[in-house]
Formats: structure tokens, C-alpha cells, sequence
């Protein structure tokens, strides 16, 4: 069984899933009142040069500012290339600039831009502003990577204009659907430019494709067997682009009409819900603990109950050679980036370490995403990147807990109870009151009226002031309040 795309079509939110023999491997979820925006272009306005930074913000229209770096301004003017100069000898603030959105907004970060416009199509990515063919490092072989290039060079003509990328899926494209594909992008880039003539500033001048046909131009490959659409409108709308751009696809398309809901007919909401879990446990018995933080990724693998190795050597081995195929599927379903650190289980061997690392970078193979992995530290961590553009699952569908503010882990009701005696010491010695009434959680109540009653009534003695307990059932364990009166 190869790869197959499901497709849950709803008003609110478009979501899919990629299977690979039968198992979700990715999770794309995309709503309507957030749509995605890597890949579209903006009129935008420079708003701040930071010299210091060799950066700029310019606004784009969104809520916050969009951040440039120097190393992405790349475009050529009349009085030549810009590239390599200070970003202030470049831009300045209320100076108009075509932008492009390569990362998304990502939590307290605007979102991250670039001036080298890229067009990416079906087999190939347009460089309006470069001349140059490359090929996608995802073809190694450098064999390949001649021919695909001197392939695409001898269907170009010798005057054209702009450069491209050759994607992966080109190696099984004909010259055919190569002229088709290059003849699409220009057509899009000659709509863009005529589009910026009249544009606004801090104006939307390109979106990229929605969700269900950039699974289409980005997901389908050679190994997908088929694409169900619940809905029929999009089925439609999908067939019509696979046949404009993609006819080999048209036949792998069909409308999915059961009863049940095709996530639930595939199981597949069980694996969204899995995808939040910060432990995943793995079939041995072992496990693994996920923790996401602004700057990082970490993952700890324990062998949990798994003991069925020869020796102790032996179940640390096969567990860690599990987890590294956990690790790289669970990458890929939760959609983490940038810096990861993973914990494997210390191994005395050196010989065992490689294997390890051997199964996970053949596990990230698969990945669509750019993966580095660096190896194993001095402490025995491995180092590794995934190249992130989008918000992570967690990040798109959920918030911060109101009660632990993203910690997760609160205070005990007894840790509460003593900062409110605390408090209740200070305010006495601030004023004069008869009463004072504390408001906080049942669970705290409970206890300062069970456990610590004692310490709170010498501590109505010690201030000389009654105390007053009331509950309130809609106030988290952390929070509480002192009237007095």
C-alpha cells in the first residue's frame, strides 16, 4: 500500500491527511478565518531600518510587522546589485517594496519575509529575479542533477527571462508537462506585476493555492495510490486544476460518499488527538516525552516497560532504534521546526550509536521538510534541524492554559494557602480593617479550613482581625482575592 490523501472539508476548516501504508504521516489543517500566507506577496512599507540588526520591519497589512534581514534583499535596481550592501544603503522607512512571505507569523513573531520572489508550480520553482537553473537538493545524485538541468536548458528558449528550480517530481515529468508547468508560472508573474501597478501599499498582490491544490502540486507524488475528497464542490474544484495542470493526477481523485466521516471511517481523528499528547508511547513498552518551547524542541526516550532484550545493552538498542522511526513520524504529524534536541538512551557502544543515528536519518528521508541531523554531542544528545515555515499543530489548534500559563504545572492548593496568609500579614500592616474576606478555589478553601484552620487562626490572632473564607468556584487554584473592610 503506498501513500493515500484524505481530504475533511468543512465552512470553518479544510483539514488532510497523509497516510503512507495505512499509518497518517502528516496532518495539514487549514481554516478559513486564518488562512495560511507563506508564499503569498505583498505591496508592503518599510516602516523601521535597524542598521544594528541589518533588518527592516515593513508593514504588509497584518496585525504585526513583517521582519526583512539584509541576507534576504536580493533584487537588482537600475544603479546595479544591491546584494551584500548595508540594509540602510538598500531601504528606507516609507519605501514601497514588492515582498513574498517565507515563514509564518510564529508566536510572538511577525512574519518573516524575502524580495526574491519564487513562483513555485507542479515541477518546477520560477526565480523571476535570477538567471541561473538549480535543482533541488533533494536529488543527490549529481548525475541526475546534470542531466534534469541540461534537460530543462534544451526546452528553454536562449532569450528567456528569470530563472528556476528543479523540484523532484520533475525526474518523472515529460518535456510536455515541463513547458505546460513554465508556461503557467510566467503566466502568473506577468499577472503579478501588472496586479503591483495598481496596488495599495500594504496590499495583497498574490495568494498562494489553497489548501486541497497544494496538495495537488506539493504532496502528490509517485507513490500516492489515491485522494478522497468528502466534498463535492471541492472534488470539482480539485479535478478541474489536476486536469488544467496535473492530468496525471485526475485519476487517483475520487468523491468520498460513505455514511461515517471519512476521519472517522480512517481513524484519523485519533490521530489528531495524539498529536497534542506530550507522551507517545511506542510498541515495545518504551516512550517518548515531547516538550515544545519557543526556542526549541526536546525529546526524551525511556525505555518505559520494554525488557524483552538479551541484556540491558541489548532493550536500550532496540528502543532507541524504535524511537528514532517514532521520532521522525512524529515530527512530521505535529509539523516541528526549527532546533531539536533528542535524548536517546546513553549506549556504551559507538558501533550502536551509528546504527541509530543511520535508522533515523533513513527515517527522515521520507520527510518533505529540509532535515540536518548533526550527531551525537559530548553529552550524548543528538542535534538536529527541521526546517520550519508554518505554526506546529499544537501552536495552529491550541493556547496556553489559563491556569499554568503555558508551564504545565500549577502550584498545590498548600503552597496557595501560605501566600495568601503572607498577603494577608502585609495588607494588615498597610490598613486598618475589622474584616478581611478571602475569595479563592474550593480546593484552597478546603484547606485552610481543614489542615491549616490553625494557622489561620493564630494568624487572626497575631493581626487581631477576623477572617473570613468564602468560595468561589469559577477561580482557578492560582488565583484568589482579599476584601477588606
Amino acid at each position: 500500500m503506498g501513500q493515500e490523501i484524505l481530504i475533511n472539508v468543512t465552512p470553518q476548516e479544510t483539514r488532510v491527511a497523509v497516510l503512507e501504508h495505512g499509518v497518517a504521516q502528516e496532518l495539514h489543517i487549514e481554516r478559513s478565518s486564518s488562512l495560511g500566507i507563506v508564499g503569498n506577496i505583498y505591496f508592503g512599507k518599510v516602516c523601521r531600518v535597524l542598521p544594528g540588526m541589518q533588518s527592516a520591519f515593513v508593514e504588509i497589512g497584518l496585525q504585526r510587522a513583517a521582519f526583512l534581514h539584509a541576507a534576504d534583499v536580493r533584487l537588482c535596481q537600475s544603479d546595479g546589485e544591491i546584494e551584500g550592501k548595508p540594509i540602510q544603503e538598500v531601504l528606507h522607512e516609507g519605501q514601497l517594496i514588492i515582498v513574498q512571505v517565507i515563514k509564518e507569523p510564529i508566536g510572538t513573531k511577525g512574519a518573516r519575509l524575502t524580495t526574491e520572489i519564487t513562483i513555485a508550480g507542479r515541477f518546477l520553482v520560477f526565480l523571476p529575479h535570477q538567471e541561473h537553473i538549480g535543482v533541488s537538493q533533494r536529488i543527490e545524485d549529481e548525475d541526475e542533477r546534470e542531466l534534469l538541468r541540461n534537460r530543462l536548458l534544451g526546452l528553454l528558449p536562449k532569450e528567456r527571462k528569470g530563472g528556476f528550480i528543479i523540484r523532484t517530481m520533475s525526474e518523472r515529468a515529460t518535456d510536455q508537462e515541463l513547458l505546460a508547468d513554465v508556461a503557467y508560472l510566467e503566466k502568473v508573474w506577468e499577472k503579478i506585476q501588472e496586479d503591483s501597478k495598481v496596488a495599495t501599499e500594504r496590499s495583497l498582490i498574490f495568494y498562494d493555492l489553497s489548501l486541497p491544490r497544494r496538495v495537488l502540486r506539493d504532496v502528490v507524488n509517485a507513490d500516492t495510490v489515491s485522494i478522497r475528497v468528502d466534498s463535492k464542490e471541492t472534488y470539482v474544484l480539485m479535478k478541474e486544476f489536476a486536469e488544467l495542470y496535473v492530468m496525471n493526477v485526475v485519476k487517483l481523485l475520487s468523491h468520498y460518499q460513505g455514511k461515517r466521516p471519512i476521519f472517522d471511517f480512517y481513524n484519523i481523528e485519533k490521530e489528531f488527538e495524539l498529536a497534542f499528547l506530550r507522551k507517545v508511547d511506542l510498541k515495545s513498552g518504551g516512550y517518548l516525552i515531547f516538550d515544545q518551547t519557543e526556542a526549541l524542541t526536546t525529546v526524551d526516550v525511556n525505555t518505559g516497560s520494554f525488557v524483552s532484550g538479551k541484556s540491558l545493552s541489548d532493550t536500550i538498542f532496540k528502543t532507541n532504534l524504535e524511537a528514532a522511526q517514532g521520532i521522525a513520524q512524529q515530527l512530521r504529524l505535529r509539523n516541528l521546526g526549527g532546533i531539536i534536541i533528542i535524548d536517546f538512551i546513553d549506549m556504551d557502544e559507538d558501533s550502536q550509536r551509528e546504527k541509530v543515528l543511520e535508522e533515523l536519518n533513513r527515517a527522515l528521508s521520507i520527510d518533505r521538510a529540509r532535515t540536518n541531523v548533526n550527531g551525537f554531542t559530548q553529552l550524548g544528545l543528538v542535534e538536529m534541524t527541521r526546517k520550519r515555515t508554518r505554526e506546529s499543530l499544537a501552536h495552529l489548534l491550541c493556547e496556553p492554559c489559563d491556569v499554568c500559563s503555558g508551564r504545565g504545572e500549577y502550584k498545590t492548593a498548600q503552597t496557595i494557602a501560605y501566600e495568601i496568609m503572607r498577603e494577608l500579614l502585609r495588607e494588615s500592616r498597610q490598613f486598618e480593617a475589622t474584616v478581611f474576606k478571602v475569595i479563592a478555589s474550593p480546593s484552597v478553601i478546603d484547606l485552610m479550613q481543614d489542615e491549616e484552620s490553625q494557622s489561620l487562626a493564630n494568624l487572626s490572632d497575631f493581626i487581631d482581625t477576623r477572617i473570613v473564607l468564602q468560595v468561589d468556584t469559577k477561580y482557578p487554584r492560582e488565583v484568589f482575592d482579599i476584601v477588606w473592610s
